[in-house]
């Protein structure tokens, strides 16, 4: 039952595995079902948002619904180094000839640089999921297609922007994309206001004769579809790792005791950045483990005040009375029920007045 469109879809199993698979033209996620164990890194032909294309796998989709649960270590995520496999290439006697290999599949984690042990896929009941069909693996052919595909969208880019600069649209294209299993060219554009452009579409039409498609993005999908390298040296996060956009706000920031400067704290699409968003629920779980910033402290006969709170050196600051300062481990505190307050254990405080 591999790879059918239609009527064939109501033939598949009511049971199968399940897979996270990314585009590698829009950076976008969708979850899509198969028949058989597939590895990250497998090429597949996969419905997108936006039609039938490319795709990659990148995970195995049938752990994705489990909650999360607060202090859990052990929190999986995509793999960062899947990509897409497209043979092994081989010259003879100055011919381009590529030869593809065809050993048995492996799982590419085993050889793979990367970060996590690999979790076999199970079979799940599909009845529980709301997903589509991988139309089929793709083959060499596929490859080769997707690769002149590629080619032709630098010169489409070109001729938009022309047509663009006619019909002076106040509107910024970002980039093309030719789906590999349907005829249709997708434009992603950046505007600040509302654009009409069916005239421009009529244009394209006349030229490239297939369907087209504009669609307009957000600064911060703009990002998410050309990639770059963050300020941390790693691709942009919602390039390589994710393709939701969840909302961030200045409160992580505070959270994690960060600048409030905008220029160090946001990206290059000028938007909070993504990553601030991935350790505020650590922070906010450890901060339960100290007492809050600004609070007193009884040690020994002094009154001494909470002035920093360190959650990754497991620390605290405190000032206390003729410019005194300690430093003390979280080790040191407890929270006294009874009293409802935060106090210093008895060792700690022999110990901090005998120094």
């Amino acid at each position: 039952m591999r790879g059918s469109k239609g009527g064939r879809q109501q033939d598949r199993p009511s049971s199968g595995y399940i897979y996270l698979v990314k585009s590698p033209a829009s950076n976008e996620m969708a979850v899509c079902a198969w028949d058989s164990v597939l590895y990250p890194g497998t090429s597949v032909v996969a419905p997108s948002r936006y039609g039938l294309d490319l795709g990659v796998v990148v995970a195995n989709a049938d752990r994705l619904d489990r909650e999360y649960r607060p202090g859990d270590p052990n929190v999986r995520g995509c793999c960062d180094y899947a990509e897409l496999w497209d043979g092994v290439g081989q010259e003879f006697g100055g011919n381009d000839e590529v030869v593809y290999d065809d050993r048995p599949d492996e799982h590419q984690c085993l050889s793979c640089k990367g970060c996590i042990p690999p979790i076999e896929p199970r079979i799940v009941d599909l009845n529980e999921f709301d997903v589509q069909w991988i139309d089929r693996l793709a083959t060499p052919s596929d490859l080769t297609r997707y690769q002149e595909l590629s080619d032709q969208e630098e010169e489409a880019m070109r001729i938009c922007r022309e047509k663009i600069a006619e019909r002076k649209l106040d509107m910024k294209l970002v980039t093309t994309h030719f789906l590999l299993g349907e005829p249709k060219v997708i434009f992603f554009f950046t505007a600040d206001v509302r654009v009409d452009f069916r005239e421009l579409v009529k244009d394209l039409v006349s030229i490239f004769k297939i369907r087209i498609e504009l669609r307009q993005v957000g600064v911060r999908d703009e990002s998410r579809v050309l990639g770059g390298l963050a300020v941390c040296g790693r691709d942009y996060c919602c390039h390589s790792m994710t393709d939701t956009l969840n909302p961030v706000s200045i409160k992580m920031a505070k959270e994690q005791n960060l600048s409030l400067n905008s220029m160090k704290i946001s990206g290059p699409c000028g938007r909070l950045l993504c990553c601030l968003s991935y350790e505020y629920d650590f922070y906010h779980e450890e901060k339960r483990n100290y007492p809050p910033r600004g609070s007193r402290l009884k040690v020994g006969d002094d009154l001494m005040k909470v002035t920093e709170v360190n959650i990754l050196s497991k620390q605290i600051t405190l000032s206390g009375s003729e410019g005194r300062v300690a430093n003390l481990p979280q080790a040191a505190l407890v929270f006294n029920d009874h009293s409802n307050r935060w106090e210093v254990r008895r060792e700690y405080v022999a110990e901090f007045l005998s120094v």
